[in-house]
């Protein structure tokens, strides 16, 4: 399949999603029509067909006392006219037949007996005394036609309002489904814009549902965030590069010179080459470190630990190192208790301290001291060293920098205090700096208390 093909492949796609959902909103409407209108149907239907019967025997009982008027006439059937009964039973559209105590029929339409309508009937009666009887059956006309009428009335506009009912509802559920389908086909699209290798893919600010527009947000932050991580990766393999193409261009210009005759193997030729040696040790040492960090910010097993019996352990590892450096360490260490893992605590704590002893002249002083602030424990180690320029502070955190007074220096890579940070912000804590030049300067590490 060809680029030109796909956008209307995924124009397709959104197309069919957004029937679909058209057509499920329809059929659920369909659904709640057809049963709102069978119940109205019926309920109606019961309700005309009981107001027809009750009209039916009301005409029933006005024929029946009609009949009984004619009989008091003549105190007789016999001799009874009738004829008005027969003219009522015309007008409403009825047949009607009238029988005596005995069951004789009296009068009848002409009608009556092929008639298959619905029938009531009526006693008549002469003060009280019953004389006979009022059969009425329904017709095709009068009150049994409205009858009919009216049904077929009532029916027809349940059936027009369920009609419109179910195009209201096939607008309405076109205009939401593509309301809905508009920002997932964009979020679809972004997606393969990414795939396809376009990291500068975004969905933007899109009209949507609550639910829709927090997901197009959340893979905005994540596509930031990979980016970030993405530029992360270049960065480091830049900077590895960068640190270990120097050494390596020493020695292999020193063993060219060796090898070509040009430098003789002295001792101190050998002792520069040495150097460097170590110096690729101490990078290949210090990577293996920084991979070792990146994997314990994802597997760190925290604990209640005693924040200043992991600061005593670290500045006991590292006190012949102060007193080689002719440097005072000053330990103001109370109890605090924090939540984290130790083994990489002291990692932390020695980093910082290891840093502020390199920067610190002989005769110095670094304090190392333990506190706490509401519920977070408090770490600072200070140094009456050169301090760092305003200038190079915001970068100290950040893998493989070196400032200008580190360049000076023949060790160190540039990842200690990088280490540092990252696994204070993996226990939940933070590390930050503040530095006036030769004046010193203080780390300060914060920890969730336990």
């Amino acid at each position: 399949m060809t680029d030109a093909t796909r956008p209307s492949r995924r124009a397709t796609h959104g197309d069919t999603l957004g029937l679909r959902l058209a057509v499920a909103f329809l059929a659920v409407a369909l659904i709640a029509v057809a049963l709102l209108a069978g119940l109205t149907a019926a309920f109606a239907a019961a309700d005309v067909s009981s107001l027809a019967a009750r009209q039916r025997q009301d005409l029933t009982n006005a024929i029946a006392v009609a009949s009984g008027a004619a009989w008091e006439r003549n105190k007789s059937w016999a001799s009874a006219d009738l004829s008005p009964v027969l003219d009522l039973a015309a007008r409403t559209g009825v047949d009607v037949q009238i029988r005596d105590n005995a069951g004789y029929v009296v009068m009848a339409s002409r009608g009556f007996a092929a008639n298959t309508g619905r029938q009531s009937s009526a006693p008549v009666t002469i003060d009280g005394r019953r004389i006979g009887e009022a059969l009425v059956r329904s017709t095709g006309a009068g009150l049994g036609a409205a009858d009919q009428v009216l049904e077929t009335a009532l029916l027809r506009a349940i059936a027009g309002a369920a009609g419109l009912a179910a195009l209201v509802a096939l607008v309405t559920g076109l205009a939401v489904s593509r309301r809905i389908t508009r920002p997932v086909a964009r979020l679809i699209a972004v997606t393969r814009a990414m795939t396809g290798g376009n990291r500068a893919a975004r969905a933007g600010d899109i009209h949507a549902p609550g639910e829709i527009g927090e997901l197009a947000a959340a893979f905005d932050q994540m596509a930031g965030t990979l980016n970030r991580e993405e530029k992360l990766r270049r960065d480091l393999v830049a900077d590895v590069a960068h640190e270990l193409r120097t050494p390596i261009a020493v020695l292999q210009a020193g063993h060219e010179a060796l090898l070509d005759g040009v430098a003789e193997p002295t001792p101190a030729e050998l002792g520069s080459l040495r150097d460097e040696v170590l110096r690729l040790g101490r990078m290949v040492s210090d990577l293996q470190t920084l991979a070792a960090a990146d994997a314990a910010a994802l597997h760190l097993s925290r604990r209640p630990c005693a924040l200043s019996e992991i600061a005593a352990g670290a500045a006991d590892s590292l006190a012949r190192a102060f007193e080689a450096a002719d440097v005072i360490l000053d330990r103001q260490l109370s109890g605090v208790t924090v939540l984290a893992d130790p083994r990489w605590l002291h990692q932390v704590i020695t980093n910082l301290l290891t840093n502020a002893l390199k920067f610190t002249p002989a005769g110095g002083r670094v304090t190392i001291s333990t506190s706490r602030e509401g519920a977070d424990g408090v770490l600072q180690v200070s140094d009456t060293g050169t301090g760092i320029p305003a200038d190079e502070l915001p970068h100290i955190f950040e893998r493989f920098w070196r400032g200008r007074q580190a360049q000076q220096t023949a060790s160190g890579s540039g990842i200690g205090l990088a280490i540092a940070a990252e696994l204070a912000q993996a226990h939940g804590g933070r590390l930050a700096a503040s530095s006036e030049p030769g004046r010193g300067t203080q780390m300060t590490l914060t920890l969730p208390g336990a």
